[in-house]
């Protein structure tokens, strides 16, 4: 890994131009407990007196990508931006819709679960009516639920090889053509780690690449592979919300690289309401 990476400001909130972006004001839920609260905001008032923005972790599923130390680390960079963070090990966490409108950012770091049909159907609301956003890495966003095709539908894609497996040594190259303060000033770096080959969605703006076959994984895995840039950061819209996704993070040590960290960072901050 090169030098430090420059770290830039985002305002979670500037508004994006899309017809999908609803300029009315949104509900958000009140409750009880925790920090003070406006009744107009899920998060609490922070020592300047603005509102805090709110974003919910939930982490679970398969135990090989560190879910629980990858979702402190979402943690730990939301709350140094001044976020008010919950991180559950739950899914039900999904089950209060009102609760999920009230966000500004839902991070997902669930790999191969399964989850109810009205819990995903709470999530993809809150974020295609209410405008809430949705960021995450790796299969902890999409390898989350293979059984739902509208999680995949609203995260843009979903893994399906990573040929020679963990400790394979690839390069991210960033997308030169295309301007956006998630990749804004950040050079291609290396990677070893698991190379995600997915089935993305065409319509994704796609900020960064790999390249496939890789020279350096032979045998079956590599044959089978057709030459191809396979996306893997992106963004997009679902309805009003917007989606962040990097398929780095096969485990914490990897996010915490200097550049992919910073992807990270930027990419939550860029998709929170």
């Amino acid at each position: 890994m090169s030098g430090p990476v420059a770290r830039i400001g985002l305002t979670p909130s500037e508004p994006l131009a899309s017809p999908f972006v609803s300029q009315r004001p949104r509900p958000r839920f009140v409750t009880s407990t925790g920090p003070s609260r406006s009744a107009t905001s899920g998060g609490g008032v922070g020592h300047d007196g603005r509102l805090m923005k709110s974003a919910l972790v939930v982490w679970g599923g398969w135990g090989g990508h560190e879910p629980e130390a990858v979702a402190n680390l979402m943690a730990e960079l939301l709350r140094s931006e001044g976020f008010e963070v919950e991180v559950s090990n739950s899914l039900g966490s999904f089950a209060d819709l009102a609760r999920l409108r009230s966000l500004s950012l839902i991070v997902p770091v669930w790999t191969m679960g399964e989850i109810a049909h009205e819990l995903c159907d709470n999530v993809c609301a809150a974020v295609r009516e209410d405008g809430v956003g949705i960021g995450g890495c790796h299969g902890g966003m999409c390898d989350a639920f293979r059984g739902s095709t509208e999680w995949q539908y609203m995260t843009g894609g979903q893994w399906v090889a990573h040929p020679g497996n963990d400790g394979v040594k690839y390069t991210i190259e960033i997308a030169k053509d295309v301007s956006h303060p998630i990749t804004e000033g950040l050079a291609d770096f290396e990677v070893s780690s698991e190379q995600y080959y997915l089935h993305t969605d065409p319509a994704n703006l796609v900020l960064a690449t790999t390249q496939f076959p890789n020279p350096t994984v032979t045998g079956t895995d590599a044959e089978l592979v057709n030459p191809c840039r396979m996306p893997q950061v992106w963004t997009r819209q679902y309805g009003r919300g917007r989606v962040f996704y990097t398929a780095l993070g096969h485990q914490r040590n990897v996010l915490e690289q200097p550049t992919p960290k910073e992807i990270l960072r930027r990419g939550l901050l860029w998709a929170a309401k």
